[in-house]
């Protein structure tokens, strides 16, 4: 994903959960609708989950230091997984809260129609918000299922915003759902059960991204297929036998290392070694732009060492078992 594109869905997603946030406590306000309170907060906590996102974007962009020589990239996942908890705390649970208050003392609503009009207005807006998400994130995903996206994507924000837009939009059919059904029947309890589902989206919703980010802060490799690109631009057959073993771990989303352990002929100079070192670096740059940290290690392959246990397919990142040498 490109830094732009997540920034573009951000800044959309922040400006309509602001607009959005605004009339949805007025329709409170006016009709005291705990649907609507609820989703005022759950505006609220998506427009600080907006502006989280946006700062870890931009603290990731610090040079690396000293202290830090494999500079800030992470921060942004610091940050995504901070959003997983404001919107477990401050959106699900209040919700859920609110809910059930809402359920065991219900009361009819006042002037039902802000609340209802106001419902339309989000679900206009939040829908603007999801279409830009959706187009950046087409051109991010490539042939990748909607699933398989969320799951792989390296750089959080779009991954974020789409799943947030997801539930908003499915949070204002909920309270429109429970909003209508009071005003036509007269019953709150039909308000607190849409505010309960509501909370129990948004904590399904916290839950699958904190799983996410997590997964990113312990560190991923690389993908697959970016793993094969590497090993192939490794492999030159002159003065490149073989990766003996090779690990990928991602610094950032835009920054990947690379460490392998690569067979040099045996008869190969000391002048030699580093010319090839240095040559495999270039083809790996050049076949994945992203490996901007780069560590190899110069070995003689030995089919004995193989046999006696020192399995180089044990490694992560390692040949597939049965492949060509």
């Amino acid at each position: 994903m490109s830094t732009e594109g997540g920034t573009k869905a951000l800044i959309a997603a922040l400006a309509a959960n602001l607009g959005i946030a605004v009339s949805k406590f007025v329709a409170f306000a006016f009709s005291g609708s705990s649907s609507m309170l609820a989703e005022g907060v759950h505006s609220v906590a998506d427009s600080g989950n907006q502006v989280l996102l946006l700062i870890g974007g931009k603290r990731a962009q610090r040079e690396a230091t000293p202290q830090h020589p494999f500079g800030y990239g992470r921060e942004r996942y610091i940050y995504a997984f901070l959003v997983s908890i404001v919107l477990f705390s401050v959106g699900g649970m209040f919700a859920v809260y609110e809910g059930y208050e809402k359920i065991a003392h219900p009361h009819e609503l006042d002037n039902w129609y802000w609340p209802v009009g106001v419902l339309v207005l989000a679900i206009a807006l939040e829908g603007w918000s999801f279409l830009t998400a959706f187009r950046e994130a087409v051109k991010d995903k490539g042939t990748h299922g909607w699933p398989a996206y969320i799951r792989r994507a390296k750089a959080p924000e779009l991954p974020v915003v789409l799943l947030e837009d997801t539930g908003a939009l499915i949070g204002l059919v909920l309270a429109l759902f429970g909003v209508g059904l009071t005003a036509i029947t007269g019953d709150g309890v039909w308000d607190g059960v849409g505010t309960l589902c509501i909370g129990v989206l948004l904590i399904v919703i916290a839950f699958v991204l904190a799983v996410e980010t997590r997964s990113l802060l312990l560190g991923e490799s690389a993908h697959p297929e970016v793993v094969a690109r590497i090993r192939d631009a490794l492999v030159d057959h002159d003065s490149v036998d073989r990766v003996i073993h090779m690990r990928t771990l991602h610094l950032g989303p835009e920054e990947l290392l690379v460490a392998a352990k690569i067979a040099v002929p045996a008869d190969s100079t000391a002048p030699e070694v580093a010319a090839a070192i240095d040559a495999a670096e270039v083809r790996i740059r050049r076949a994945v732009p992203i490996a901007r940290v780069i560590y190899l290690e110069p070995d003689i392959y030995s089919a004995e060492k193989e046999a006696a246990g020192d399995d180089p397919y044990a490694t992560p990142g390692g040949p597939v078992p049965g492949g060509a040498h």
